[in-house]
C-alpha cells in the first residue's frame, strides 16, 4: 500500500464511542480542575498556549511577521508580532488569543464526538511542534516539550480506549477552561490589574470599549461549550 494512503487512513480511522458514564465523568472531572483553584492553577498555562498559539496563528494567516512566542512560569505569556500597528490585521491578532482555548475545544469535540482520536492527537502534536519553533524561552519550550511527549506516549503506546477517555476529557476541558480566563479577565480590569490586556488593546485599536470585548469573547466562548457539550453526547440523545 502506498505510505502516505496507508497514513491518511491511520489518521481517518474512527474509533467506537467510549460509554456515555465515560464521557459525564470525564466531563465532570474536567469541570473539577478548572473550577478548583488549586487544579487550576497547574492546569491553566495548558489554556496559555491555545490562547498564545490563538494569537500566532492568526497574525500568520493576516501575513504580519510572528517574532516568537514566550510562556511563563505564571501561566502568562506573550506573543510577539511585527507589522501594521493598526488595521484588520492586528485586531484579528489581538482578538484571538480569549477565544481560541474554546473554539480548539470546539474543534475537538467535533473530531472526538466522529471518533477520530487519532487526526485529533496527530493535529495537536502538529501545532505543538510548529508553537516549539517560534518559542523564544527556556520555560516555554520545556512546556511544549512536556505536553507534547505526554500527547506522543497517549498516542503511541496507550490502549484505544485510554486514547478516547483522554481525548473526551481534554475537549471537555478545552471548552470549560475557555470560559474561566475570561471571567477573570473582567475582574482585572475592573480592578485595575490588567490596563493592557487584549480587551484594552481591541478598545485602543477598535474604539470599542473593553468590556463589549470580553463581553464578546465570553459569547463566543459560550457558545463553543454550549455546541461542544452537544457534540459530545449527541451520541447518545435520542433522535
Amino acid at each position: 500500500m502506498n505510505p502516505l494512503k496507508a497514513l491518511w487512513n491511520h489518521l481517518t480511522h474512527t474509533q467506537i464511542a467510549p460509554p456515555l458514564w465515560l464521557v459525564v465523568l470525564s466531563g465532570f472531572a474536567a469541570l473539577a480542575v478548572v473550577a478548583y483553584p488549586a487544579s487550576w492553577h497547574i492546569s491553566r498555562g495548558l489554556i496559555t498556549i491555545a490562547h498564545e498559539g490563538g494569537h500566532a496563528l492568526v497574525a500568520v494567516l493576516t501575513r504580519r511577521k510572528l517574532r516568537g512566542i514566550r510562556l511563563h512560569s505564571d501561566t502568562s505569556g506573550v506573543t510577539l508580532t511585527r507589522g501594521r500597528p493598526t488595521g484588520p490585521g492586528m485586531i484579528a491578532t489581538a482578538a484571538a488569543g480569549y477565544v481560541a482555548p474554546s473554539l480548539i475545544g470546539l474543534g475537538s469535540a467535533w473530531l472526538v464526538s466522529g471518533g477520530r482520536i487519532t487526526m485529533l492527537l496527530w493535529a495537536v502534536l502538529a501545532l505543538l511542534t510548529c508553537m516549539l519553533l517560534m518559542i523564544r524561552n527556556f520555560f516555554g519550550a520545556v512546556s511544549l516539550l512536556a505536553v507534547g511527549g505526554a500527547v506522543f506516549a497517549l498516542s503511541w503506546f496507550a490502549p484505544p480506549h485510554v486514547q478516547s477517555a483522554c481525548a473526551y476529557a481534554a475537549a471537555w476541558f478545552l471548552l470549560l477552561g475557555g470560559v474561566r480566563p475570561i471571567l477573570e479577565l473582567q475582574t482585572k480590569r475592573r480592578l485595575g490589574r490588567a490596563p493592557d490586556s487584549d480587551a484594552d488593546q481591541l478598545a485602543r485599536l477598535t474604539r470599542v470599549p473593553g468590556t463589549l470585548w470580553v463581553l464578546l469573547f465570553l459569547l463566543v466562548s459560550t457558545a463553543a461549550l454550549v455546541y461542544g457539550g452537544y457534540l459530545l453526547t449527541a451520541h447518545w440523545l435520542p433522535l
